[in-house]
């Protein structure tokens, strides 16, 4: 048998309480007739089993020997989170005071194990000044609910932002299509998918726009001071932002970007290493 890669799925497994979320990395074997065998990555170690045969593995090296010639450029989740300069987001609501009674909304009922990701996740949040506690001196008259979203087994904080949409103008500037994409991406052997780190949130607000990002939960109201996720103008401007900051770069045909993400892609693996 032959390792040819790895696949990542999401398991769920009922529970009369709650369900158990798993997100497993599984190896993908070449001619592998054989019915109820799952090898996990943890077997890679035990069987000496790698996922990259002989005639890539020293293209995988000399990948790894590039990207931490540039280690600076990536983040390892231990720096403070950068903020873009001169794109702080500004947010214009249709409507005047007094506001609808839906832009002002009470907390969610949350069960344990939701309450425990919410606290989590607002800790979190405000170490690293994405967010900061309201006042009992400042007046509110936006509030968003939180809930928590799942995405391949990990879990994300973000405010039901969906009314707030509803009376926020929109960013008409267009996002790329799929097709396009593809069609760029048919004849590329190698292809690179770069993310960035909490995307959104490197985005600044205008100061007059941070009053109508205001979230409760059981733990108090806070207030984003970072662009959040779900704000429906949001991707068509990090968009453009990003295709600003590329521009002479995506023209060479080599990159392309499609809001938070890089794909470089080529059709030489030493085009796409350099």
């Amino acid at each position: 048998m032959k390792a040819i890669g790895t696949i990542s799925k999401e398991i769920i497994i009922p529970h009369r309480k709650v369900n158990i979320r798993l997100n497993p990395d599984f190896i993908v074997l070449e001619y592998a007739h054989i019915q109820g065998f799952l090898l996990g990555t943890e077997y890679q170690r035990m069987y000496g089993i790698g996922i990259y045969n002989s005639k890539n593995k020293a293209h995988y090296h000399s990948l790894l020997k590039r990207l931490r010639k540039n280690g600076s450029a990536f983040s390892i989740g231990e720096e403070p989170l950068c903020k873009i300069r001169s794109n702080d987001i500004e947010l214009y609501l249709d409507g005047e005071r007094p506001y609808l009674p839906i832009l002002r909304r009470p907390s969610y009922p949350e069960i344990l194990e939701t309450r425990n990701k919410i606290e989590k996740h607002i800790n979190e949040l405000v170490d690293m000044a994405i967010i900061r506690r309201i006042g009992h001196n400042e007046i509110v008259e936006i509030i968003t609910p939180v809930l928590i979203t799942w995405n391949d087994g990990k879990s994300r904080l973000c405010g039901d932002f969906r009314a707030l949409n509803n009376y926020t103008e929109a960013d008409r500037y267009p996002i790329p299509r799929i097709p396009h994409a593809l069609d760029k991406l048919a004849s590329a052997e190698y292809i690179t998918k770069m993310d960035f780190m909490k995307g959104f949130h490197q985005n600044g607000v205008k100061p007059n726009s941070t009053k109508l990002l205001r979230i409760i939960c059981h733990m108090g109201i806070y207030e984003y001071t970072r662009m959040p996720f779900a704000i429906k103008r949001v991707p068509a401007q990090f968009q453009r932002m990003m295709e600003k900051i590329f521009q002479e770069t995506m023209l060479e045909g080599w990159m392309m970007v499609y809001i938070d993400y890089i794909i470089i892609y080529s059709e030489k693996r030493e085009d796409h290493v350099q």
